[in-house]
């Protein structure tokens, strides 16, 4: 669905009205807890119709809270795709290739430094 969209989305300033754009669904939250997680449907799991993001909220004991936590966590994700895409990744490490041509330049230029010193007594 990301795919076809346009950028930028646009994201409601208050909670209610991102909350009506979403389909809401609570469960059972798994993990440590004992019986409070599992007789409750604490956790929350929404999921923003015009993109597709989905997002899950089960830290908390109370929906409320793990709902509010869901809002902020979609309203960062969707903020997080209207950025702009990062700058092109530029090489930093010569190639393998370039560097053996620098060597091979450094290696002629030390036999032409050698070739200029005065011959020594042995020759």
């Amino acid at each position: 669905m990301l795919g076809a969209m346009e950028l930028p989305i646009e994201i409601p300033e208050s909670d209610d009205a991102l909350l009506a754009e979403c389909d809401v669904q609570v469960f059972h939250a798994s993990g440590p807890g004992g019986q409070s997680v599992n007789t409750s449907d604490s956790a929350v799991r929404l999921k923003h119709r015009p993109t597709g993001v989905t997002v899950v909220a089960r830290r908390q004991r109370s929906q409320l809270l793990n709902k509010r936590d869901a809002l902020e966590r979609l309203r960062a994700k969707l903020e997080q795709l209207n950025a702009p895409p990062p700058a092109p990744r530029v090489a930093r490490r010569k190639s393998r290739t370039r560097r053996a041509i620098e060597l091979e330049g450094k290696t002629r230029r030390g036999v032409v430094k050698r070739l200029r010193r005065p011959p020594s007594g042995d020759e």
